[in-house]
């Protein structure tokens, strides 16, 4: 499939967003402050697949 420059830089920012949330929740491991992040991490996946699925089907370049 074929993406236009938007997509590309939304997946990017969210899923260094995500690599940030993970490292965090590596780094504080056993706290609760490590189980937040990862949760935060887990519906940041799902916040970025709903908004690159409605990207895709509004947007003529990558249709």
């Amino acid at each position: 499939m074929k993406t236009c420059h938007q997509f590309d830089t939304v997946r990017t920012q969210y899923e260094r967003e995500i690599g940030f949330m993970l490292a965090h929740s590596k780094r504080y491991e056993g706290k609760p402050a490590a189980k937040s992040s990862a949760k935060q991490a887990d519906s940041t996946k799902q916040r970025m697949a709903r908004a690159l699925s409605s990207h895709v089907g509004r947007c003529p370049e990558c249709g």
